[in-house]
């Protein structure tokens, strides 16, 4: 998971000066450019656990074709780990980002108190092309990856004490997802 920067402002306001402390240029190599370009290696390791876990080791192919969704799941609808759960009411792409803002809600809520599992995994790589590409020169560069869904899919168990914190936390990972999804219970399977 890289990030792009870059730094603008008014003139004289010191933008080489943090550019060259930035990537340890020296005068020479900026004074030549009218737009100096170099990498800094800015290592956080938090963005890189993220990144090796919402992605697969390894793919058989790089590049994926978009394909359809059509129909319902058949796998991953039943119960297998908590008592409370996240079933999607429609079909959609659920990004990696998304399933860990909606795993972040739910941990704060219920305040690492309970236990959460996370029944989809983002195994879909999704292309794009930079802006202002003309046509043609292949498919575009990997840029995120996304959990294919169908209706009636699990997407996250919760196992927690506490019912109404419980369906709580669950509203909340809802609202991260971009996709229809309702709470339901182990006992009665619908809330």
């Amino acid at each position: 998971m890289a990030l792009s920067i870059g730094i603008t402002g008014l003139s004289q306001s010191g933008k080489s000066t943090l550019f060259k402390s930035l990537t340890c240029l020296s005068e020479s190599d900026v004074s030549g450019r009218k737009q100096p370009l170099a990498r800094a290696a800015v290592p956080d390791e938090r963005l890189q656990r993220l990144s090796d876990i919402f992605k697969p080791k390894k793919t058989k192919y790089r590049k994926m074709m978009k394909g359809r969704m059509k129909g319902t799941e058949t796998r991953g609808t039943q119960f297998e780990f908590g008592r409370y759960a996240l079933k999607a009411l429609e079909p959609g792409w659920i990004t990696s980002r998304q399933i860990e803002a909606a795993r972040r809600a739910m941990t704060r809520e219920i305040k690492r108190g309970g236990n959460v599992w996370i029944k989809i995994f983002p195994d879909k790589p999704i292309t794009a092309k930079p802006a202002e590409t003309r046509m043609g020169s292949g498919k575009g560069n990997v840029e995120y990856w996304v959990a294919v869904v169908k209706p009636n899919r699990i997407l996250f168990e919760l196992d927690y004490f506490d019912r109404d914190v419980a369906i709580h936390a669950l509203e909340l990972a809802a609202q991260k997802l971009p996709i229809k999804v309702k709470v339901i219970e182990k006992e009665q399977e619908a809330v």
